[in-house]
Formats: structure tokens, C-alpha cells, sequence
């Protein structure tokens, strides 16, 4: 039965089927092999940041979907410190230390950015790689942005922060961004 209907089909063997039947044979792509499209920038972004942004994404070693920059919330203060008094001759422990530029509320930063690697990356130094990446582009802009000297010891911890004076850079692994940056308190900053 299966040799005569071969025989009275007109198209060979080795030719693929008509488009409307390979649609049926379609498989899903892979999750790794899928595209993904980094989200959008807010519309006042700073230039540098748009150009950090235009780098990381080039990046092979992050992951699009993640990287993130935004404007951080203000997070709800706690509790204040009841007061103590100084104790013993030095009048130390004393809950009450003066005014301070950290009393001021909202951030220490008017912008954050976070980057997270690809799972299987961070201690292969993906990481550090990607800090290279930031580095490099934040040190190009014009005028010059107050960046600390390069530390050149690896990252144990799986988080690399860059203070760029008024935004910081977070490259984080995945497991450093699940236990430092819980999605139920920092779901987008």
C-alpha cells in the first residue's frame, strides 16, 4: 500500500513538502536561541546612559530581557533609632550623631542601571567583562565622569557596582539580583 502511493505521488522523495504542510511541522525555537527585545528607555535618559545602554546590549554575555535603566523609587523609611544617651567618661554609644548629607530622603543616585549575565557566565568572568564594557564607555564620554580607579580583584560575591557620580551600574548574576534585588520590592525601581 505504502509503495503505490509513493509511485503515484508525482513530487520525489527528497523534496520538502508544500509550505501549508511544513507549517505543520514547525518546531518552537529553543529558549537560548530565542530573540529577545531589551526594554525600552525612559524618555529622559541622559546620553550617557542612552550610549551605556547601546553597549550593553551588543553584549553576548548579558542577558537583553534584564537590563534595566530607570529612575529608583523611594523606598519607606524604618524605624527611627530610639534616642541613648553617651555613656562613660568619652561619652560614647549615644544614638544621636548630628545632621548628615544621608538624612536627605530619596536616593544617593538620580539613576540606576542593572545588568544581569547569563546564567552559567558570572564565574567565568562575565562579570568582569562586562564592567570593562561599562568602564570603557562611561570613561569615553564627554565631559568626563568622576569614575573610581579600577579595583583589579574578581568578584566573589556575583554583584560588581560603578559609581559614575550620578547614576551607579549594577552587574549582577542572577542568584546576586534574586537575593539583594527581590522582584516584589525592586520589580522595575
Amino acid at each position: 500500500m505504502f509503495c503505490k502511493r509513493r509511485l503515484l505521488s508525482t513530487v520525489p522523495w527528497f523534496v520538502d513538502p508544500a509550505p501549508r504542510e511544513a507549517a505543520r511541522f514547525t518546531r518552537p525555537q529553543p529558549p537560548h536561541l530565542r530573540l529577545t527585545e531589551p526594554l525600552p528607555l525612559p524618555a529622559d535618559t541622559p546620553q550617557p546612559l542612552r550610549d551605556l545602554h547601546a553597549q550593553l546590549v551588543q553584549s553576548p554575555l548579558l542577558d537583553p530581557t534584564t537590563l534595566v535603566i530607570s529612575q529608583p523609587r523611594s523606598l519607606p523609611e524604618g524605624p527611627a533609632l530610639p534616642h541613648r544617651e553617651p555613656q562613660g567618661r568619652r561619652k560614647r554609644n549615644g544614638t544621636y550623631h548630628g545632621e548628615s548629607i544621608y538624612d536627605v530622603p530619596g536616593s544617593l543616585w538620580s539613576w540606576i542601571v542593572m545588568a544581569q549575565v547569563k546564567e552559567g557566565t558570572e564565574n567565568k568572568g562575565a562579570i568582569e567583562s562586562v564592567v570593562r564594557v561599562v568602564r570603557k564607555t562611561l570613561l569615553g564620554v564627554r565631559p568626563p565622569l568622576p569614575i573610581p580607579p579600577n579595583a583589579k580583584q574578581r568578584v566573589n560575591n556575583g554583584w560588581a557596582m560603578i559609581d559614575a557620580g550620578s547614576f551607579a551600574v549594577h552587574v549582577l548574576s542572577k542568584q546576586a539580583r534574586e537575593r539583594y534585588f527581590p522582584p516584589e520590592r525592586y520589580d522595575r525601581w
